[in-house]
């Protein structure tokens, strides 16, 4: 018996992306049996949201879309599969001329999506549709996940700046995307200075602990970060003594100080006492930045405190409890036939569909309504499609959404959602799904 192995196939901009042994070992079957070019619809849906979760947020489209364009065997790792004999001579040769070609339909990043909805619609021959499951996966899972995890801590600071602060704690390439769909679930800033290159996120930061621990004095190490960065800079004020430490950073840096950043601690009280300080000193336009194992449960019961802004790292990385989404890839149609996974507890819903979200006339949300394409309900006015072209014929479709333009899709979703529906508390999905 082979073991599985997952195999990185690099492209030329050396993008990882991935592909399965079991998915090669389909294809290689399919092309053996003639079955490889028929016509196929595969979907990407979720069969229920994470525990205690009420809706999920579609993260990872722009990054999918992009590594399906570059999709690529080259030379070393078709050399990787024809010495583990993982396939045969065909299905070499199959795989060194591989380009998607098909066309993909879904939801836009920023988008809501609910138990069933069809999130990601592939078109394409079965060989070409199969190798794409494990790539389209890994990415979607990963980024909405964090995404969902993103909009519900936003959600839970009630507008005050939010900094992602992640890197250290997750795989180098996680750090930059996690900082990717945290910008568009609403975070104004990171910390990854790759992610702030690749994607033009702001980013921000201050000093660590070892800047002050790298100085005879605190106030030293005060002094070196406001002459480099002048006196709007935030400064760490609780490694020795935070009492000490606030005044220290205001004579320091004098009243016009920017910020100042605790990062241990009982949070709550150590801001009031801090704002109370720094009123006294004078410094009543200083900011208040917190941080250090914040969740979107310790971010809501800060509301009362006075927090200007919030630092959040290990949590939002992993996902606040729910590191993967639990999409699942599966194929709805062969030849124009709906077919159906029948296995209990996994079941799917055969045939290619769509999706609609129904509206009332204030602008709440109140049913998710997904359809086999044959059986399109009439919208009325205040329905909105929820699929949009993403890729036709392999290429990006026209007009797709920027990111900023996704941040304000999530944002509008988020206000459409009834109140009950942003509960940080376990309850049914904020919108019911209706299948036709």
């Amino acid at each position: 018996m082979s073991l599985p192995i997952r195999l990185t196939v690099m492209t030329s901009s050396s993008t990882a992306l991935l592909t399965d042994h079991y998915e090669l070992t389909m294809l290689s079957s399919a092309l053996r049996d003639d079955t490889a070019d028929r016509p196929c619809v595969f979907e990407v849906f979720a069969r229920r949201l994470p525990d205690g979760r009420r809706y999920g947020v579609v993260g990872g489209t722009a990054r999918l879309l992009d590594a399906i364009t570059r999709f690529r065997f080259d030379g070393a790792e078709l050399d990787h599969l024809a010495a583990a004999e993982v396939v045969d001579d065909r299905t070499l040769a199959w795989l060194a001329d591989y380009e998607f070609t098909g066309d993909v339909d879904g939801y836009p990043e920023g988008e809501l999506y609910f138990p069933g909805s069809p999130i990601l619609t592939v078109r394409a021959p079965f060989a070409v549709g199969v190798v794409l499951e494990t790539l389209a996966l890994s990415v979607l899972n990963h980024d909405s996940a964090i995404a969902s995890a993103a909009a519900r801590m936003v959600t839970a600071a009630n507008g005050r700046r939010m900094i992602e602060m992640g890197s250290r704690r997750t795989h180098e390439e996680a750090a930059v995307a996690s900082a990717r769909v945290a910008y568009l679930a609403g975070f104004t800033a990171t910390s990854n200075l790759e992610a702030g290159r690749r994607y033009g996120i702001p980013t921000a930061g201050t000093s660590a602990h070892a800047f002050t621990l790298l100085h005879d004095s605190e106030a030293e190490a005060f002094r070196a970060q406001v002459d480099e960065l002048g006196s709007d800079t935030t400064l760490l004020v609780d490694t020795y003594d935070i009492t000490k430490g606030i005044q220290t950073a205001v004579e320091v840096a004098g009243p016009e100080l920017g910020a100042i950043r605790i990062d241990s601690g009982d949070v709550g009280p150590l801001a009031r006492q801090a704002r109370e300080q720094l009123d006294a000193l004078g410094a009543r336009n200083t900011k208040i930045v917190v941080s250090g194992d914040l969740d979107e449960y310790a971010i809501a019961a800060l509301r009362a405190e006075p927090v200007d802004a919030y630092g959040v790292g290990t949590s939002l990385v992993i996902g606040s409890g729910a590191p993967t989404a639990g999409m699942v890839y599966k194929l709805v149609e062969v030849a124009g036939r709906p077919v159906a996974k029948r296995s209990s507890h996994k079941e799917s819903r055969g045939g290619r569909k769509g999706a609609l979200r129904r509206f009332r006339e204030t602008g709440t949300a109140i049913e998710e309504v997904v359809y086999t394409v044959d059986h399109r309900p009439e919208p009325s006015e205040h329905d909105r499609e929820l699929q949009i072209p993403l890729l036709r014929a392999g290429q990006p479709a026209a007009d797709l959404p920027t990111i900023e333009q996704s941040r304000e899709r999530l944002r509008q979703a988020l206000v459409s959602v009834p109140w009950e529906g942003l509960k940080l508390s376990h309850g049914e999905p904020a919108i019911p799904t209706t299948f036709l």
